[in-house]
């Protein structure tokens, strides 16, 4: 299959082989049968058109995930991004936890632990419900929802704003400039421009303000904090570095939770009967929330730089090639789950790939498990029953994340 031969996109396979493409609008829709295919025929596979690699059983996904000293972050999480870097010579801001291997993301992301710390997040419960109150009061009587523009762009932001102290007349403009970096046209890939990547630029004036004006917000942590830097020096963030990680934090914390309230809205919607266990029972919640993210996560694959020759399944994947690690073929392994295509609140979870494995796992999971937590709670002591509807329900234009950029439903 050469790189001109682009027939077929859009199917499962191309010219009877198994295949997959993350910039395909068709693909990405359904991903599942493709993931299948390559479970079974091509569980090293190959695309010749993008000139990656992936990697689709869990029983190699999950310890790839741990082996960094194989599979890098040091060039990104993001497929475009690494080809961009290995490429065209693209470089990487400075104390992005997310584009590090040790020792640095040793240190960063002890760092983050500090500022993250579960303590913190329990803080915070209080705060995302009254967000989740006010914006669902109004819908009360109503009998349309979108779980994505009325709650899923809102809530989220809403948060990470409290938490960084960005204004709220500013969250808009920051989730928009977040939300368009991502973005992609249909069937090509992401442009990456190296000025665009971690930008926190936007967030001068605020970092700047709080400097002088301390207070109890994770921005203020931020900038407070000693480490000890790779030369041993005790020091703080620079400005730069806290520019970087206040739009890897903004950037993340809205996507992740966002793109979850729209498939809690979705999966929920096409299994009533489940929902309605929710309903009469919220303890079932948390357990719901962690069988939609296996189910449908919300980032389909983690993409890797690949810092030495990897053998697997009799095949050599070469030092210098970019991977995609595909959690959301492993979440859905039928060699690792039983009936994994069936949604099933109730099912034994073990646990599923999607906030990632070992030393990358996301530092802001239990940040976005709460907001799914809470919003539910909120959601179904109002709206008890909702249909989804499908025809205007609209996949958000982007390979790096899946999740909706509309998900309307009819209430009650």
């Amino acid at each position: 299959m050469s790189a001109d031969d682009d027939a077929t996109v859009g199917t499962s396979t191309r010219h009877g082989e198994a295949y997959y493409d993350p910039y395909d609008v068709d693909i990405n829709a359904d991903p599942y049968p493709n993931f299948r295919r390559l479970r079974d025929e091509a569980p090293v596979f190959h695309n010749d058109r993008y000139d990656f690699w992936a990697l689709s059983r869990w029983q190699d996904v999950e310890p790839a995930l741990t082996n960094w000293q194989t599979f890098s972050n040091a060039r990104s999480d993001i497929l475009d991004i690494i080809k961009a870097v290995s490429g065209a010579g693209v470089r990487l801001p400075k104390g992005a936890v997310l584009f590090e291997d040790p020792p640095e993301h040793t240190m960063h992301r002890g760092l983050m632990s500090r500022v993250f710390t579960p303590r913190r997040m329990e803080a915070l419960e209080d705060r995302v419900r009254a967000f989740c109150v006010q914006i669902l009061d109004a819908f009360v009587g109503e009998r349309h929802f979108d779980f994505v523009a009325d709650l899923g762009n809102e809530m989220p932001m809403k948060v990470i704003g409290m938490l960084l102290g960005i204004p709220e007349s500013e969250q808009p403009a920051v989730r928009k400039r977040s939300d368009e970096i991502l973005r992609t046209r249909p069937g090509e890939p992401l442009r990456v421009r190296e000025d665009q990547i971690a930008d926190g630029r936007m967030f001068g004036d605020y970092i700047d303000w709080r400097a002088k004006h301390p207070s109890d917000d994770l921005m203020t942590a931020l900038l407070n904090a000693e480490f000890e830097d790779e030369r041993g020096e005790r020091r703080t963030l620079t400005r730069e570095e806290v520019l970087t990680y206040t739009q890897v934090l903004a950037g993340a914390g809205n996507e992740t939770t966002g793109r979850l309230i729209g498939w809690l809205g979705k999966v929920l919607g096409e299994h009533p009967d489940q929902r309605r266990e929710l309903a009469a029972d919220p303890s079932l919640i948390p357990a719901a929330i962690e069988e939609t993210l296996r189910f449908e996560p919300t980032g389909p694959h983690l993409a890797r730089y690949v810092a030495r020759d990897f053998e697997c399944h009799g095949r050599t994947v070469p030092e210098g090639s970019a991977v995609l690690i595909l959690v959301g073929a492993a979440n859905r392994d039928e060699r690792h789950w039983t009936d994994p295509d069936r949604f099933d609140i109730h099912r034994d979870q073990g646990r599923h790939l999607t906030f990632g494995f070992g030393l990358h796992f996301c530092l802001g999971a239990s940040l976005a498990r709460l907001e799914g937590r809470v919003a539910m709670e909120e959601v179904l002591r109002r709206f008890p029953d909702w249909e989804v509807e499908h025809e205007g329900a609209r996949l958000a234009p982007t390979s790096t994340v899946r999740g909706w950029d509309s998900m309307p439903v009819r209430l009650g």
